[in-house]
């Protein structure tokens, strides 16, 4: 049975002597080659066959890891696994936009050698903790985005067109309003007419419930 073969770039070289020997004793998994820095990585990945690389995010004191997996992954579409003792949101982000398959902590070494099948088959599968910082960030963005589309809604709207809105809402009728407001049912068209252009909308119950969904009222 042919071997996955394994590039490890580490500068900590009892980390990557320990590693070597662990993996070793996988039957199918052989540790072709190490490098502690990026001449030593990219050379390897030219001259080697290399089947998946495990590649240490801080190199030398800088995240020169994250820098090498988007070369590696860009110019020989290497299978790169990020090994870190790092668990911040967006270090992983910043690995996984490089190219990275997926982000092990180096603490959770035990699952490297099945993260290893799984990139050389390219079935990567995200590693649970990994996958739950992503689900966490991305539900900070679409806070972020809801919060931006609201603020963006009541620069558009004026007081008095949320007011009409509310009404609309409600269910009462233009008459209704105008009653309501002490308005002309003049001003009350006009109003709607504002707010549907502005929102892009050809509805005005459709315009209440956009503000409601939003929260404006």
């Amino acid at each position: 049975m042919d071997k996955i073969k394994i590039l490890i770039v580490e500068d900590d070289k009892d980390w990557r002597r320990g590693l070597s020997s662990f993996l070793s004793a996988e039957s199918d998994l052989e540790v072709v080659s190490q490098a502690e820095n990026r001449e030593e990585a990219m050379l390897a990945i030219k001259t080697k066959e290399i089947d998946v690389v495990l590649m240490d995010i801080l190199l030398a004191n800088s995240i020169e890891g994250i820098e090498i997996t988007a070369e590696m992954s860009q110019q020989y579409g290497a299978r790169i696994i990020m090994l870190t003792s790092l668990e911040e949101k967006e270090m992983m982000f910043s690995a996984f936009r490089a190219g990275a398959l997926d982000y092990i902590i180096k603490s959770d070494f035990e699952k490297i050698p099945d993260s290893i099948r799984s990139a050389y088959k390219n079935q990567s599968p995200i590693n649970a903790q990994a996958a739950e910082q992503i689900r966490t960030e991305f539900k900070r963005l679409k806070k972020l985005e809801q919060e931006y589309k609201v603020k963006e809604m009541r620069a558009l709207i004026t007081p008095a067109e949320l007011e009409i809105l509310n009404l609309i809402y409600q269910g009462k009728t233009q008459t209704q309003i105008s009653d309501s407001l002490v308005v002309s049912i003049r001003t009350v068209k006009n109003h709607v007419s504002n707010i549907l252009r502005k929102l892009e909308l050809t509805s005005s119950k459709e315009a209440a419930e956009k503000a409601k969904e939003m929260g404006l009222f």
